[in-house]
């Protein structure tokens, strides 16, 4: 990941899956470093790692229970999730906003509970299930030689467990160009062209397992591609990236791309985004809840009012493996 770029306090938001004021907020009270240019706030990559670092270090578990120190949920990697699970006991894997959202109802439930979120990648998640470290896991990972989202990672990953999965929303994924796509770009042939640069998701990302399936597809490998080693967190931060000028090319799906001013989007393929469930835990009540919560008219009503989302068939169960 790139860590000598900096990112807007909208941006540091969407990273670290808090509200913008709070970000200002955590700069006020100088729990992250900034600086500003003219009256504009602006906090480095390098900046958003210690703080995280030095908020991993503030969690105590005590007695069964996790001590939160922190105003928002933390972001666990696959270790810290497999270190803290058993004292806290419902942890809920990904990324999307949705998910925040979803923990937010959990706890307004009646049968309600505090989950906690752990955003990591997909193909990470689904490990961490296979382990016992987390509860549900989500994916959104193309296999390209079925072309099928999600069925074949799931199969391989949890090889002898039964599991279900049950259908969140489709997002379009695409490259974010340049305002006016100066380069030209339509698609991924166009990874095979010289001086062509790119900024890279994380390894694990649905985002990043879709660009390396596509690689292979066109006969064409990473150490290939000018920019590939370069890594970062978010579609915003891609995004931000390329609208700098810093890459021609990133992945990521539309909604991202309505937020960052100077990109253009060209969608590629719809992608499904899907819960992750073991089949021995669908009739506990903590996941009957989950399944409630999907599929009433106000989580929906929600996620529309945020947009970007295809909740057609939002809460269905789509597959048994």
């Amino acid at each position: 990941m790139e860590k000598d770029f900096a990112l807007t306090p909208l941006e540091v938001a969407e990273l670290l899956k808090i509200s913008k004021n709070t970000v200002y907020e955590m700069v006020k009270r100088g729990e992250i470093n900034s600086y500003r240019v003219g009256n504009k706030v602006r906090i480095e990559m390098k900046d958003i790692e210690e703080y995280k670092n030095k908020s991993k270090k503030l969690q105590n578990i005590k007695q069964g229970n996790v001590e939160q120190k922190n105003s928002y949920t933390p972001i666990l990697s696959p270790y810290e999730s497999e270190k803290i699970q058993k004292s806290y006991g419902f942890v809920i894997c990904g990324q999307d906003i949705m998910l925040d959202i979803l923990s937010r109802h959990l706890q307004q439930h009646t049968n309600g509970f505090q989950a906690l979120r752990s955003y990591v990648g997909s193909y990470d998640g689904l490990y961490a299930l296979y382990h016992g470290n987390v509860q549900i896991a989500t994916a959104h990972l193309w296999d390209g030689e079925t072309g099928q989202y999600n069925i074949p990672y799931v199969k391989r990953m949890l090889p002898g467990i039964p599991a279900i999965i049950v259908h969140l929303a489709n997002r379009k994924q695409g490259f974010y160009v340049q305002k006016g796509n100066p380069k030209g770009i339509k698609g991924w042939e166009d990874l095979k062209r010289t001086g062509i640069t790119i900024i890279n998701r994380e390894i694990g990302s649905g985002t990043r397992i879709l660009l390396d399936e596509h690689l292979k597809k066109n006969g064409l490998t990473g150490n290939s591609i000018d920019g590939y080693e370069r890594e970062c967190f978010s579609h915003l931060a891609v995004a931000s990236t390329v609208a700098r000028g810093g890459a021609d090319i990133a992945i990521g799906n539309e909604k991202a791309s309505e937020q960052v001013k100077g990109i253009d989007f060209i969608p590629l393929q719809t992608e499904s985004y899907e819960l992750v469930i073991k089949k021995e835990d669908i009739d506990k009540p903590q996941f009957q809840a989950v399944l409630q919560i999907l599929r009433s008219q106000e989580f929906k009503l929600e996620l529309e009012g945020i947009g970007g989302y295809d909740l057609k068939k939002l809460g269905e169960i789509t597959a048994e493996t």
